[in-house]
């Protein structure tokens, strides 16, 4: 593709440019499109559409929050871009009434989404960001990106200017070093897929004879309990394997749950770096459990096969890690396997594999690769992030550079949550508009986490004009 540098528009400039189209920068971009005061927005996604985790939408999986913790009601109840609202438009009001659901279908609230996506304006997707950098002399952000065509080819190059920045750009799926060899080598007919990907190859899938599971979170348990109601009794040919010690639970009590809240993560934020590091590991069972309805299938399902005599041939072994992986003669995968409380070792070699592995922030450095010489960072090389969600950039920049689920080190346990996502955009808007056009509550939680509370942040009057000529 040839085409001619993107020419800088010097009529126009953003008060905030979002980039990535996620549940969060899609909710701070509608709890921004109804402010008082109207801020010039534009928000950009690579992907073509909206779609949340479409290799995850398995038929009656559903959120593990309530439907409250949609993109807006949590900060603006009365928002015609809630859960409720978006029931109403489609005439499903009385049937969500009676269906009594507080956790909803993962496919209703992938759906919702895109209802907002493609009714708020402002929002461009098939646009890859490509460079950010800081102008000194118009005291901007310059944003270059390019605009993709159906088939994720470029097709035009464009620049954008913004005083300020917010950063949505999500996870990546996570493999863990001893099964990169299985994904690095990806040929043969055995196939070996991460959990994102998994409806995309559920077909291919049930054609193998043996399929082993790794990973013991909710994406593990739901992909587990899929396979074994689609496989035969008595021929499952199911293996799952976790490296927790037990097949857990998550915590959901209602005192366990207000380590979602704002509260907490004030809390979180003020503890010394080390103690936060230390914290977010022993925390797993906070977000990394299974849910109890997940765990209750399994196990019905499991004990329906055993019904009319005999064992399924499905084996649930915790407590392993898998040690070195690899391929056989292309045709199966082989996973050495080291377990923890024996101190013991085997050997598997399932025909599939599915890498229920999580996933891991994508990092920020390569598109702030320009900003480098003024992103501060903590002991670990991680950018630093201050109350309001805002980079430490130094005082040479005075645009701000707020991120979503991107401050887990500094924020806790509760950055990837839903339930987190329009408190953070109103506490995002509050700093950038330095006024409280979405007032937030001072307590939220019944627990007082510690023996002194830290301060709430207070609104900081920011570079944005709120009168235009």
């Amino acid at each position: 593709m040839t085409a001619a540098p993107p020419v800088p528009d010097p009529h126009r400039t953003h008060d905030l440019v979002g980039i990535g189209i996620g549940p969060f920068n899609l909710s701070l971009a509608a709890l921004a499109h109804g402010l008082p005061t109207p801020l010039t927005t534009a928000f950009y996604e690579q992907r073509p559409a909206f779609h949340w985790h479409p290799g995850l939408l398995i038929d009656g999986a559903t959120l593990q929050v309530p439907f409250l913790a949609d993109l807006v009601t949590l900060a603006d109840p009365t928002s015609p871009w809630s859960f409720l609202n978006y029931q109403r438009t489609q005439d499903r009001l009385y049937p969500f009434y009676f269906a009594e659901r507080f956790h909803i279908h993962r496919a209703e609230y992938d759906a919702y989404c895109r209802w907002v996506s493609t009714r708020l304006p402002g929002l461009h997707f098939g646009h890859q960001v490509d460079a950010i950098r800081w102008d000194p002399q118009t005291a901007r952000f310059d944003i270059d990106h390019t605009q993709l065509d159906a088939h994720g080819e470029a097709e035009s190059l464009g620049r954008t200017h913004t005083r300020h920045i917010a950063l949505g750009i999500g996870t990546e799926p996570h493999i863990p070093d001893p099964l990169k060899p299985l994904t690095d080598t990806d040929t043969g007919t055995a196939p070996v897929i991460h959990s994102a990907d998994y409806l995309h190859h559920r077909d291919r899938l049930l054609t193998a004879r043996h399929i082993t599971v790794i990973g013991s979170g909710q994406s593990g348990a739901e992909i587990f309990l899929d396979l074994l109601r689609a496989r035969p009794t008595g021929s499952e040919g199911l293996h799952w394997l976790a490296r927790t010690p037990a097949f857990a639970p998550m915590e959901y009590s209602k005192l366990g749950l207000e380590h979602f809240t704002p509260d907490y993560t004030r809390y979180f934020h003020a503890l010394p770096e080390t103690v936060r590091d230390t914290l977010v590991p022993q925390q797993w069972q906070l977000h990394k459990g299974i849910d109890h309805d997940t765990i209750a299938a399994i196990h019905d399902e499991l004990y329906r096969r055993t019904l009319h005599g005999g064992w399924p041939d499905a084996t649930l072994t915790p407590g392993v890690t898998v040690r070195t992986a690899g391929r056989v003669a292309n045709t199966r995968v082989e996973l050495h396997l080291a377990h923890t409380q024996q101190s013991t070792r085997t050997r598997l070699t399932p025909d599939a594999v599915v890498l229920a592995t999580g996933y891991r922030e994508r990092p920020l450095d390569t598109l702030l690769h320009h900003l480098a010489p003024h992103l501060r960072r903590d002991t670990a090389g991680r950018p630093r992030v201050d109350a309001h969600h805002r980079l430490d950039l130094g005082p040479a920049i005075t645009g701000h550079i707020y991120v979503q689920n991107a401050e887990r080190h500094t924020h806790g346990v509760g950055a990837p949550d839903l339930g987190l996502a329009a408190w953070r955009s109103a506490t995002i808007l509050n700093d950038l508009t330095g006024t409280t056009p979405y007032p937030l509550p001072k307590r939220t939680a019944f627990t007082t986490f510690g023996l002194t509370q830290p301060a709430i942040p207070t609104q900081q009057p920011t570079l944005v004009p709120l009168t235009r000529p």
